[in-house]
C-alpha cells in the first residue's frame, strides 16, 4: 500500500500540474515572437551631431565690447542701490556652455558682461576671439575659432574683500 502511494504520482505523469506546462508554452511563444525594440522599417536612433553644422551668422558673433545682437543693454552697477533689502533677485538657471557653441550662445549662457574681449586672426585667416570673465557664474578664458568655442581655460579669480571686523570695545 505504501508503494502504491509513492508510485501513483509518478505514473500519473504530473497531470495535476497542467498549469506548469502552460507556463513553459507561454515562454516558448514569447521568445518565438520578433522583438519590437525599433519601429518597423526604422532601425536607427535619431541623435543630434556632436559638432553643430549650422552656419555662423553675424548675429552669432560678439562685438568688440562683448555685446551680442538682441541682448539687453547692460544695467548700471548700482541698479539695486535703492531696492529694498528684502527683495532678493531671482537668478535663472544658466544654460549649458559646451565646446562648439557660438560666441553669443556662450555670452548669453553666462549672463554677465565679459571683462575682456580680444579679437584677432589665426594663421589660416579664421577669426579668433578670446573672451575673459573674471567674475560671474563661470569665470574663465573662452577661446573661439571661426565663431565656435574651442577651449575653456581657468583664470585666477580675485578673492572677494573680507568684511572688516568691528573694533572691540574696552570694558571699564
Amino acid at each position: 500500500m505504501a508503494a502504491l502511494v509513492i508510485v501513483a504520482p509518478m505514473v500519473s505523469g504530473c497531470s495535476g500540474f497542467s498549469g506548469l506546462s502552460d507556463f513553459s508554452m507561454k515562454d516558448q511563444e514569447w521568445f518565438a515572437r520578433p522583438g519590437r525594440i525599433f519601429k518597423a522599417g526604422n532601425s536607427r536612433i535619431e541623435t543630434p551631431p556632436l559638432t553643430p553644422t549650422a552656419e555662423i551668422t553675424p548675429n552669432d558673433l560678439v562685438s568688440s565690447d562683448g555685446a551680442c545682437a538682441g541682448m539687453p543693454a547692460p544695467s548700471p552697477t548700482d541698479a539695486n542701490a535703492n531696492a529694498s533689502p528684502e527683495a532678493v533677485p531671482v537668478v535663472p538657471a544658466a544654460p549649458p556652455v559646451a565646446l562648439g557653441h557660438t560666441e553669443c550662445d556662450v555670452v548669453r549662457g553666462i549672463g554677465v558682461a565679459p571683462d575682456n574681449v580680444n579679437m584677432s586672426n589665426n594663421e589660416r585667416g579664421d577669426r579668433v576671439a578670446l573672451i575673459t570673465w573674471m567674475h560671474g557664474p563661470r569665470p574663465g578664458a573662452y577661446t573661439f575659432t571661426s565663431g565656435r568655442l574651442t577651449s575653456i581655460e581657468r583664470v585666477d579669480v580675485p578673492e572677494p574683500p573680507k568684511p572688516a571686523r568691528p573694533a572691540k570695545r574696552k570694558r571699564g
